[in-house]
C-alpha cells in the first residue's frame, strides 16, 4: 500500500468561496453518535481484542471517562486508547485483580512521531515495522469500525443543525472537521441529506484538527471570520492553537446549545460580535461540565 504523495492536499487547495468560514466537529456535535459508538462499538471492542473480561467493568468506566464524561471527551480513538489502559493501570481495583495490562509502548511511540493518526497510516506503520504493539491496535481499530458499520444508522443531526447549515447557505464554507474515520463522515452526512451544505469533509486521514484549521482555513480568511464549533476541549484548543473562533456544544445540553448557536451566536457571529464577552461566556459554561479526575481517583490504591 502507497502512501499519498499529501494526504492533506485537499486541505491545502481548499478555495475560500465565502468571506466566512465555519468548522464542524461530527460525533457529539453535529449528531448524538458519541454514547452508542464508545458504548457499543469502541469499548466492547477493547474489551475483546486485549481480553479484558476479567477487570471489564473498570475498562468500560475507563474507556466512557475519558471518551465521553472528562476533559479528554472527542481526542482521537490511539491516544484515547492509552490512556484508557494508564487510568486502569492505576486503579486500586485493577491492581488487586492482578490483571496484567499491555504497557503499549509502540502504540505510544507511534502516536509521538505521527499526527495523522488513522488506520491508513497505521497500516503503513505496521507494514514497515511489524511490531507487535501496532498490529494489535490496528486490529482493534478496524473491528471498531466493522461494528459501527453494523450497528450506528439512522442517527439523525441534533435539531437546529440543519437550520444552522440551511443559514450558513451563501454566506460562509463550511467543512467538517472531526478525529473520526472519513469513511464513517461520509456515510453519517450523506444519508441525514446534509452533505451538500459542507464545502470538505475532514476526518482523522487528514491530520488532526488543529491541522484541518491551519491549512484548510488560516490564511485565507480573516481570523475573526473563522469559527470551529465542537463539543469537547480538543474542538476549542484546536481553535485556540489557530487563533481563531469557538462555539461549544455544551456535552448533555446539545439540543440547548444548538438553539441557541441558531437563535443567538449565529447572527452575532456574522455581524462580527461574536468574539469577546459573548464567546468567553459560552466557553465558561461549556468548560466546567468536563472533569479532570475521574470519579473513583478518591479510591484508596
Amino acid at each position: 500500500m502507497a502512501a499519498p504523495s499529501d494526504p492533506q492536499l485537499a486541505l491545502r487547495q481548499f478555495v475560500k468561496r465565502h468571506d466566512f468560514f465555519v468548522g464542524i466537529d461530527s460525533d457529539g456535535c453535529a449528531f448524538d453518535t458519541m454514547e452508542v459508538k464508545h458504548k457499543e462499538c469502541f469499548i466492547p471492542n477493547i474489551v475483546k481484542s486485549y481480553d479484558l473480561a476479567a477487570i471489564s467493568k473498570y475498562a468500560r468506566e475507563a474507556g466512557e471517562f475519558v471518551n465521553l464524561y472528562s476533559h479528554w471527551r472527542g481526542i482521537n480513538r490511539f491516544p484515547a486508547l492509552v490512556m484508557a489502559f494508564d487510568l486502569l493501570a492505576n486503579r486500586a481495583e485493577v491492581k488487586s485483580r492482578r490483571r496484567r495490562l499491555p504497557p503499549l509502548r509502540g502504540l505510544r511511540e507511534w502516536i509521538e512521531r505521527e499526527t495523522k493518526l488513522s488506520n491508513p497510516t497505521l497500516k503503513l506503520e505496521v507494514e514497515r515495522t511489524g511490531d507487535p504493539d501496532l498490529v494489535q491496535a490496528l486490529a482493534w481499530s478496524e473491528a471498531v469500525n466493522q461494528t459501527i458499520s453494523e450497528v450506528v444508522h439512522d442517527v439523525p443531526p441534533f435539531p437546529f443543525v440543519r437550520e444552522s447549515l440551511e443559514c450558513l447557505k451563501g454566506k460562509a464554507d463550511v467543512m467538517v472537521i472531526s478525529a473520526t474515520p472519513g469513511e464513517a463522515l461520509e456515510r453519517e452526512w450523506e444519508e441525514n441529506g446534509i452533505k451538500p451544505y459542507v464545502s470538505l469533509i475532514a476526518g482523522q486521514e487528514l491530520g488532526s484538527k488543529k491541522e484541518h484549521l491551519a491549512l484548510g482555513a488560516v490564511g485565507k480568511y480573516d481570523l475573526d471570520k473563522i469559527l470551529m464549533i465542537g463539543d469537547a476541549p480538543g474542538d476549542q484548543k484546536a481553535a485556540l492553537d489557530n487563533n481563531v473562533l469557538f462555539y461549544p456544544i455544551d456535552p448533555g445540553f446539545e439540543d440547548e446549545s444548538w438553539q441557541r448557536f441558531f437563535e443567538e451566536a449565529l447572527p452575532k457571529f456574522l455581524n462580527g460580535e461574536y468574539a469577546g464577552a459573548y464567546m468567553h461566556s459560552q466557553i465558561e459554561r461549556f468548560q466546567a461540565l468536563l472533569p479532570t479526575e475521574p470519579p473513583w481517583k478518591t479510591v484508596c490504591a
